[in-house]
């Protein structure tokens, strides 16, 4: 028995408790732990790993990595603020908690571990009730989904539930129950804003690794279904991966997501038998609003996505246009098997392993070519290798026709759109991103994603106010969204740095966001304070290029010139590599070199990231950290580039308004 930070791990009866808590872990996470944990303070090698969890077994090292992103999940932080699990590069991992080793106690029977659940807590029999249901409907608050046309097996019936009842603690923290055990009014149809959803990924009642990328895939599919429906403000699936781990404190959730409603759902798979079991929550009446279960056939897994968004539009008294119900009824075909590799997709993609999520995908089209969410998916994969991965210029190639096909396959595609458009502003096509992204809109004008994604086409094209104005809808839709990949930048364009750096989360553990949290402190000449945030992005991410770039602005500050200047080298180079490179990433190098003195190159790269398509002609005019090009000849040539596109931008897409005047200068300049 061995006990770290606020766990107690028994290897013995395979159990991981938190505060008292069972924590669900997966065979091989169980594994991992146990090595790490035996070996303290030591460095654990990736092959001594491999070789103890996958022993006489040829697998590839993404199995290792997307195990220890699991545990690193599980576990969290020590109470210093430290993860658990320390990555030592290209050697293996180290477990940097103490480690102390505890003698054997008894665990207590289910009965006693029911006795000390909190006053409030869904009773035992209230959990026994809601796994087995399978038939019997209690009102408005729980009936059956889609029941199978015939019950379970009785044997496989039998294991499920006594699984079930094995792992009752589990249960109940995994449905949400635990929040609400009285009775609260039922919600009402009165208010006409979009009702706020989150939808928490399932959670698997039995330790099955081969069944884990259901959990997170279903909650995606159920989250892609409602996406038509502007009644409804649905958190995106990157908002609720997160949660994969047992949700314990549903306020916590509802208050961190700015949700009114949740949706949490189990799942028990036996063979080809397969129990779900789901729950409606009102966070603000505090009330369950629908319960049900359900037992299908694993090939009859694409029903569940139809059920279930049926159930939470009933459940919620949404009314739906006759486009929005035709669209959540429409029926697509597809072999199971292609469905099950294409939601194994989107759960490797949720863990940032696009090449294998490409692969799973790719399977999928050549045994289902005709379903177009796939070929969305995989176009949004492609875009995320080219783009994290540097897979470069033939991904981006490949992720337009995968766009294109889904199109073909299904003209109102919303989120082939949505994702189609960003690649398109990306690689610097903001012309053919911003209609995309408008046609999006018209089908769910509270799709806070969208809003986004058109706010940063416009900040592209120097629509400035409008691409704030699009960024600010997107976050009272959702403040969640976007938050820690990407930034108003509308604000700094603008000249706005208080605003800007206001609009940043408050966190200080994601590279991107402290890299921008130092130029908003460089643009108001606080040195000390961006050299600090530009170091520190470093430190998070090393391989981000706008963190590399931030520390060559870091040591033009230090007075180490000519060792930034080798860094943006360094960095151009790169991008050149790639083939294909982000415009504005770029544009963040040419103002480097130009700070740093120098202008050649600086000019080089700011006429590369213009014809790449960064275009925000406003700013690009006012700009004070290319002060130092102004009197170039070259440098005219460029604006001017800039802004015959901005203005060509201007008149196609808003017709009728003036031309944009460029910002005053700040005060603080």
């Amino acid at each position: 028995m061995y006990e770290f930070g606020k766990f107690r791990f028994d290897p013995a009866n395979h159990l991981l408790l938190s505060g008292g808590d069972p924590v669900p872990l997966t065979p091989k996470v169980l594994e991992i732990l146990l090595v790490l944990v035996q070996n303290g303070g030591r460095l654990t090698t990736k092959e001594a790993l491999m070789r103890r969890v996958w022993p006489n077994s040829c697998v590839e090292e993404a199995n290792l990595t997307v195990n220890i992103s699991t545990l690193r999940r599980i576990l969290g932080e020590t109470s210093d603020g430290r993860p658990y699990i320390q990555t030592v590069p290209k050697k293996g991992y180290r477990f940097v908690a103490p480690v102390a080793e505890v003698a054997q106690t008894t665990i207590d029977d289910d009965s006693s571990v029911a006795e000390r659940v909190p006053d409030g807590i869904l009773q035992l029999t209230a959990v026994q009730e809601m796994i087995s249901q399978t038939t019997q409907s209690d009102g408005a608050s729980s009936d059956v989904l889609a029941p199978s046309q015939r019950p379970l097996r009785q044997p496989a019936l039998h294991r499920l539930r006594s699984i079930a009842l094995g792992m009752i603690l589990l249960a109940i923290v995994a449905t949400g129950a635990i929040w609400w055990h009285h009775e609260s009014p039922a919600v009402t149809s009165q208010s006409r804003q979009p009702r706020s959803l989150a939808v928490l990924p399932f959670q698997n009642l039995r330790a099955d690794e081969d069944s884990e990328f259901l959990g997170f895939s279903l909650a995606d599919a159920v989250i892609t279904k409602l996406g038509y429906v502007s009644e409804l403000s649905v958190r995106p699936s990157s908002a609720v991966q997160k949660y994969k781990s047992p949700a314990v404190d549903m306020r916590r959730i509802a208050t961190d997501l700015n949700v009114d409603t949740i949706l949490t759902g189990t799942f028990l798979r036996d063979g080809d038998d397969l129990r779900i079991t789901c729950q409606l929550i009102d966070a603000q009446a505090k009330n369950i609003l629908w319960k049900g279960s359900f037992d299908l056939k694993y090939e009859k897994l694409l029903t569940v996505q139809d059920s279930v968004a049926n159930r939470i539009i009933k459940g919620l008294e949404v009314s739906l246009s006759p486009s929005e119900a035709a669209r959540l009824n429409a029926e697509t075909a597809i072999a199971p098997l292609a469905y099950e590799y294409y939601l194994r997709g989107i759960d490797l993609y949720s863990m940032s392993d696009f090449p294998m999520a490409i692969r799973m995908l790719e399977k999928s089209t050549q045994l289902a070519p005709d379903y177009a969410l796939t070929w969305a998916h995989l176009g949004k994969s492609y875009t995320a290798n080219a783009s994290f991965q540097f897979g470069g210029g033939e991904q981006y190639q490949k992720a337009q026709r995968a766009f294109e096909r889904a199109l073909a396959l299904q003209s109102d595609q919303i989120d082939a759109r949505i994702y189609m458009g960003n690649m398109f502003t990306d690689t610097g096509r903001v012309e053919r991103a911003v209609p995309l992204l408008r046609q999006a809109l018209a089908m769910n004008p509270n799709r806070a994603e969208t809003h986004w994604e058109l706010g940063y086409a416009y900040r592209f094209a120097g629509m400035l106010r409008e691409s704030v104005s699009e960024a600010e809808t997107a976050r009272r839709l959702d403040p969640g969204v976007k938050l820690n990949s990407s930034t108003l930048n509308g604000y700094l364009y603008l000249q706005q740095y208080q605003q800007f750096l206001d609009s940043l989360p408050k966190n200080d553990d994601q590279a991107l966001i402290t890299f921008y949290r130092g130029f908003g402190e460089y643009y108001q000449k606080n040195w000390g304070a961006a050299a600090e945030h530009f170091d520190h992005a470093l430190e998070l991410d090393p391989s981000l290029f706008q963190a590399q770039i931030g520390k060559a602005f870091s040591l033009g500050i230090r007075g180490h010139v000519s060792e930034g200047l080798l860094m943006l080298h360094q960095v151009e180079t790169r991008i050149d590599q790639r083939g294909v490179g982000d415009p504005e990433a770029a544009y963040k190098i040419a103002q480097g070199y130009a700070v740093l003195g120098d202008r050649e190159s600086a000019l080089r790269v700011l006429g590369r990231s213009i014809d790449g398509g960064f275009f925000p002609y406003p700013y690009l005019s006012t700009d004070p950290l290319l002060d130092s090009l102004r009197k170039e000849p070259d440098f005219e040539r460029l604006m001017s580039s800039a802004r015959q596109r901005h203005l060509a931008f201007a008149h196609a897409f808003f017709p009728g308004q003036k031309d944009a005047k460029a910002p005053e200068r700040s005060s603080s300049q």
